[in-house]
């Protein structure tokens, strides 16, 4: 597989998978989520590859989806909408539903689908002063894979979500329950590598086994119901429009994605 967006390398038993494009803080764009839909299906594939860690090139895990490639996409209707948002929840349900555990180390920037990335990983280690959050809300938009109250408890989920906070710090991710671990931030990818060394040398079929069982908890409880109407819901939300939104994609198209955050971001402070 020739892939321009990211790179895969292996350590014995452990795949790492590396997020690449660094000058937009590795931002999502439709390239960047095919290319790894088909690197994690040919890992999930492979007799030889038992974790998978995941990671960002250059100052940030993701700063998620791709603003500018959204703006500059066509999209007529709720169909053409549906369609980007199953990519859009496909390509972070896939850590989820990988039959090898999956582990992020997140730094710099962990933000709306990166976070989302984020929660549907096994296992999340974060560097010291990683800032997650999502403001989605902020901008008239939505989430894609609501895993968040899932995680951590509601009262929690719903401040962050409602509120659009996107400068929640690793020790409050931890607190909350939505990392594992917080080191120093040139101790952040070898503490991922260990947990996923450590998972690789554990027998292989007990832990498949073990993912899917704890994995099957959520389904009983009704996780895939619930994240498929929170979806649609975003299709939704995505498909009409708001004041927010608008004016959001105005700024957006006229000044820039810069000039779009500094006016969301202004009106909170």
């Amino acid at each position: 597989m020739s892939a321009q967006h990211i790179t895969v390398e292996h350590d014995g038993a452990v795949a790492v998978l590396t997020f690449n494009r660094p000058a937009v803080l590795n931002a999502f764009n439709n390239e960047l989520m095919r290319e790894t839909l088909d690197a994690v299906a040919a890992l999930n594939a492979s007799g030889t590859t038992r974790a998978i860690v995941v990671r960002g090139a250059g100052r940030a895990f993701s700063a998620g989806f791709d603003l500018k490639a959204g703006g500059d996409r066509v999209m007529e209707d709720v169909s053409d909408w549906e369609r980007q948002m199953k990519l859009q929840f496909d390509f972070i349900m896939q850590f989820w539903h990988s039959p090898k555990p999956t582990v992020a180390v997140a730094h710099g920037f962990c933000l709306a689908g990166a976070f989302e990335l984020m929660l549907a990983c096994d296992v999340t280690v974060a560097a010291e002063g990683t800032r997650f959050g999502e403001p989605e809300v902020r901008f008239g938009t939505g989430i894609v894979a609501m895993l968040l109250p899932w995680i951590t408890g509601p009262k929690q989920a719903k401040e962050l979500l409602l509120t659009g906070d996107d400068r929640i710090d690793a020790a409050d991710a931890l607190r909350m329950g939505i990392v594992n671990h917080v080191v120093p931030a040139d101790q952040a990818f070898d503490k991922g590598m260990a947990i996923a060394r450590t998972m690789a040398k554990a027998a292989e079929r007990s832990v498949r086994m073990t993912k899917r069982a704890i994995n099957a908890q959520y389904e009983a409880m009704g996780l895939s119901g619930a994240l498929s109407t929170a979806l649609d819901m975003d299709v939704l939300l995505n498909a009409g429009s708001s004041p927010e939104k608008r004016e959001f994609a105005r700024i957006r198209k006229e000044q820039g994605v810069k000039a779009a955050l500094a006016w969301r971001d202004a009106r909170f402070k």
